[in-house]
């Protein structure tokens, strides 16, 4: 469930802390797979928090800003 946020960000609703960034790029439909996510993770495309993040098992937590390609999310607890 998301919503856009005026700064930019579409705002990601989570139900379970932490979750792994691949699995959050999968399910908002950023990629078209779970292992397209783990590829564009390994290869330096996605920012969290800023800064370029490779490990695909990254545990995501509200508040935490993801940037891949021109989309943009902030992680929000439900």
């Amino acid at each position: 469930m998301s919503e856009d946020n005026h700064q930019g960000f579409r705002i990601v609703f989570i139900n379970q802390e932490p979750t792994e960034l691949y699995k959050i790029l999968k399910f908002e439909n950023m990629v078209e797979s779970g292992g397209e996510a783990k590829m564009v993770i390994s290869q330096g495309l996605v920012r969290v928090n800023g800064e370029v993040e490779t490990r695909k098992r990254r545990k995501i937590v509200a508040g935490d800003e993801i940037e891949y390609e021109k989309e943009r999310i902030k992680i929000q607890r439900e």
